[in-house]
């Protein structure tokens, strides 16, 4: 019978403790806190302090055979459920990632890679409403990682048996309420080290989910992306589009995303960086929305510091007033 062979536990909040158990593996507490205030010029919006606290559950072990796993538990604001993901690593064949919704799976990781020194153009204290590429994420999948391939190359592969479904217990199964969202999968490379010149990275990801017919919807969900990242001294510029095709029969909407980052690195501690996004709605009525956003942060210890001023144009793909939007946030965020 395989066992478990690592023992102990930790809580990461001002204390440690450590036990033995037989057949226990390692679990770690973290967690951090931000708070945040917000400007909206010549808007009411009411009070503008804000107060953002993440927990997560880490567990980890090996068994006699050589596979390690692994176990994340995620709560993020005011201890809302966020996500749990098992993960298992085999030796010679890859990794395995059962997920609950993670938005780190699948081609839902790519959604903004630009660089940025805080946040994306699009979320640094205004609410957007731009579509990104999410794929079979938002659902429970499973995610293989193979570990033959060559060396700086990363391929992953996330399935999801019912795109439409969210989190379930075990022994049970969801599905959400009208979706019309069937099975999918996302596959994503990313290659930089050895597989590509000194500071670049390279990436892109394909998704498809498929879709029940009906008269308001007539094809399945398609994305796609690419980008680039280039670090050259203390400059790190990139460029990645995206674009979805949500399959709809008689209205369909097409998205095409451009996103493009600068950051500089003025020492160890202290990085500005310039963020857009935009993002072309294809439908009946084309308007495209676009995010900016300047931003500066500073980090000493488990403290950060930072500033975004940010401004939206056309919100949620509406040309009214009231989508001509922009903001100033300052966060204080301590890790513990």
């Amino acid at each position: 019978m395989n066992k478990l062979t690592k023992i102990g536990a930790s809580a990461l909040c001002g204390s440690l403790a450590a036990m033995s158990a037989a057949n226990a593996g390692e679990l770690a507490v973290t967690g951090g806190v931000d708070m945040t205030y917000t400007s909206f010029p010549k808007e009411s919006t009411g009070n503008p302090l804000g107060i953002g606290s993440n927990i997560t559950f880490s567990g980890s072990g090996e068994m006699d055979n050589g596979w390690t796993v692994g176990l994340s538990v995620a709560h993020s604001n005011k201890a809302v459920y966020s996500n749990t993901n098992v993960s298992v690593s085999v030796p010679s064949i890859g990794d395995f990632r059962i997920s609950q919704g993670v938005s780190g799976s699948g081609i839902d990781r790519m959604d903004d890679m630009t660089p940025t020194v805080w946040e994306e153009a699009y979320g640094a204290g205004l609410g957007t409403g731009i579509d990104t590429v999410s794929g079979v994420s938002g659902s429970g999948n499973i995610e293989y990682t193979p570990n033959m391939t060559p060396d700086g190359m990363t391929v992953r592969v996330a399935y999801s048996p019912n795109a439409g479904g969210g989190a379930a217990s075990d022994k049970g199964s969801t599905e959400t309420s009208g979706s019309v969202r069937d099975s999918g999968y996302d596959i994503t490379i990313v290659a930089d080290g050895a597989a590509t010149p000194d500071g670049m990275t390279v990436y892109g990801g394909l998704s498809k989910v498929d879709q029940h017919e009906s008269v308001t919807y007539s094809d399945d969900v398609t994305e796609m992306t690419a980008g680039i990242k280039y670090a050259v001294g203390s400059f790190t510029l990139g460029y990645q589009y995206s674009k979805e095709d949500n399959g709809r029969a008689t209205t369909t909407t097409e998205y095409q995303n451009d996103g493009y980052g600068v950051t500089f690195a003025i020492n160890d501690d202290l990085s500005i960086g310039y963020n857009q996004y935009k993002s072309q709605q294809s439908s009946t009525t084309d308007v495209e929305a676009k995010a900016t956003s300047i931003q500066i942060a500073y980090s000493a210890g488990g403290m950060s510091v930072r500033l975004a001023d940010q401004e939206i144009e056309n919100a949620s793909y509406s040309t009214a007033t009231t989508a001509q939007r922009d903001a100033t946030t300052l966060s204080v965020a301590l890790a513990f």
